[in-house]
């Protein structure tokens, strides 16, 4: 399984709906397992962004997928960035 980063930021849509349901942001987890991605970390962060998910997923597509999928409802804007073990990317060096 690859990892990938899911940088999200939300809508005033998602905004007012995590208020009245936060309960919806662990829902939407479970929504991606069904899409075939495993959410392995979840964090909600100050800044540019109101969360970073990291995520396991079998392909590029899968995640594109799924990033669309989720973009699609209008609640969430997001930047997926592929992500590579250093370890791997230190052997890949030599």
């Amino acid at each position: 399984m690859a990892t990938y980063i899911l940088l999200s930021t939300l809508t005033d849509e998602g905004a007012k709906t995590i208020k009245s349901n936060p309960g919806r942001i662990k829902e939407v987890n479970n929504e991606l397992e069904k899409l075939g991605v495993r959410v392995t970390a979840q964090y909600a962060i100050l800044g540019l962004y109101d969360f970073i998910n990291v995520v396991e997923a079998p392909d590029n597509m899968t995640i594109a997928r799924v990033s669309a999928e989720l973009a699609s409802r209008g609640s969430i804007k997001i930047t997926t960035l592929a992500a590579i073990p250093v370890d791997d990317f230190i052997r890949s060096l030599s």
